[in-house]
């Protein structure tokens, strides 16, 4: 194994890391944006009023591209997985 394989591993399990992560964290980012202008037009003053409204869409989101993200994360594993003989020989 080549220190460049070990560079590709990583470089894709980084890749796909992200692209897992990209949908929750940009989901939470868009809600706290919202109810951060919201907080800030009614000047209501509570750190709790965005963990509810963050929780709940982070986990609508799951729902509906959790299977999209099980899917991609299982098709890296098995392409990984299937390439372990062509790395160690």
């Amino acid at each position: 194994m080549t220190p460049g394989t070990v560079m590709e591993i990583g470089r894709q399990a980084i890749e796909v890391t992200l692209l897992i992560a990209a949908p929750t964290l940009i989901t939470a980012l868009a809600v706290g944006l919202i109810v951060s202008i919201f907080q800030a037009a009614t000047q209501i003053n509570e750190s709790t009023l965005q963990f509810v409204p963050k929780l709940v869409a982070m986990f609508v989101v799951l729902i509906l591209l959790g299977p999209w993200m099980l899917q991609y994360l299982i098709d890296y594993i098995q392409r990984l997985f299937g390439s372990i003989p062509q790395l160690i020989g």
